[in-house]
């Protein structure tokens, strides 16, 4: 295991900087997703960690240890890619052992540990099969074997899943975070998929334009969004956002007033204008609850519950409700929304209130 410590580190191409000064701090055995859309400084960083990028500025320790201008080898770390890349003429056995040969690592303990990580992959019976002969899921846990025989510090995955079809995602999502926990190695995991930044990670970092929006574990993410974008990006579907007043105890719409719990009138007071949140799965009764008309534009029946994509005041709202919900487009409905679990964002600075 070990602590990574990033301290102040950029990265500049010419004149343009991608990623600002940046300070992260991993845990011994964290199991870290960096998580945003394209283009936020996701990959860049993970490559920096990796040595595969050099730093314009900063320092990167990795187990205490200055690694800022360590070549990736010297790093003790193991990369897992997008694409898997195999060696296409090589057996199972072989693609899995290749690095250790390639290290000069005595034949019995690569076949040990080629073993080993067979059995903890569930790979035995395709040992001797070429990388054609194989799935896509099973494909990538040789990618994995490859990177665990060498029992790195750092295991460092590059949107490892992406190739996958829905179902092998959710399957291999599931076998990546069991194996780091009973392997106990620090993983620092990027995807721009916020559905599994949530069910993988201890902790999840929000990244945009180079930057840390938040950094938090999962549930904190969804219950206390540090600012508008990181409530936007965490959720599916995504949260609902319409321009309000506080008022009086309640939140103003355009031609509608929803009551506030006594606690959050007592906290908000008269704030004036703000950003109303709300998520979808959160139009449900409540102690606190209230009614918002919407005009319904589209009906996606999902089978334990149905989306309602409607239309409040000239905002899009979503509402998830009961599956035998009546609703009809294009003829107002009313549905309850939970106002204890309701959101307020400052309208200039997006940040949370």
């Amino acid at each position: 295991m070990a602590h990574v410590e990033m301290e102040q580190v950029s990265k500049s191409f010419g004149t343009a900087t991608v990623i600002p000064p940046l300070d992260l701090s991993i845990r011994d055995g964290e199991f870290l997703v960096l998580v945003g859309p394209s283009g936020c400084g996701k990959t860049t960083t993970l490559r920096m960690l990796a040595g595969l990028e050099t730093v314009s500025g900063g320092r990167i320790a990795i187990g205490g240890r200055d690694v800022t201008h360590a070549r990736p080898g010297e790093r003790d770390i193991a990369m897992v890619f997008q694409n898997y890349a195999l060696y296409p003429h090589m057996t199972v056995r072989d693609n899995i052992g290749y690095a250790m040969r390639v290290h000069g690592t005595d034949r019995g303990t690569i076949d040990a540990r080629v073993a080993e990580a067979s059995r903890l992959l569930g790979l035995e019976p395709y040992l001797d099969r070429k990388p054609r002969n194989l799935s896509g899921g099973q494909r990538q846990r040789v990618a994995i074997g490859r990177a665990l025989v060498r029992h790195p510090q750092v295991f460092l995955f590059d949107e490892p899943l992406s190739n996958l079809d829905a179902k092998l995602r959710v399957e291999m999502r599931t076998e990546i975070k069991l194996l780091q926990r009973r392997l106990g190695t620090t993983a620092v995991y990027v995807t721009h998929d916020q559905v599994e930044a949530m069910t993988m990670a201890d902790r999840v970092v929000v990244m945009r334009a180079g930057v840390i929006e938040q950094a938090a574990d999962p549930i904190t993410l969804y219950e206390r969004p540090a600012n508008r974008f990181v409530a936007n990006f965490i959720g599916s579907p995504a949260m609902n956002f319409l321009p309000a007043r506080i008022e009086r105890g309640a939140v103003h719409l355009v031609s509608q007033v929803l009551p506030l719990p006594p606690e959050e009138a007592a906290r908000l007071r008269e704030r004036g204008d703000v950003l109303f949140g709300i998520r979808p799965e959160h139009m449900r009764p409540s102690a606190h609850q209230a009614s918002l008309t919407l005009e319904p534009r589209a009906i996606e029946p999902l089978g334990p519950h149905t989306l309602v994509l409607g239309d409040v005041g000239g905002h899009r709202v979503t509402a998830q409700v009961d599956p035998r919900f009546p609703v009809q487009v294009g003829q107002p409905c009313v549905v309850t929304v939970d106002m204890t679990q309701a959101h307020f964002f400052d309208p200039v600075t997006e940040a949370r209130l």
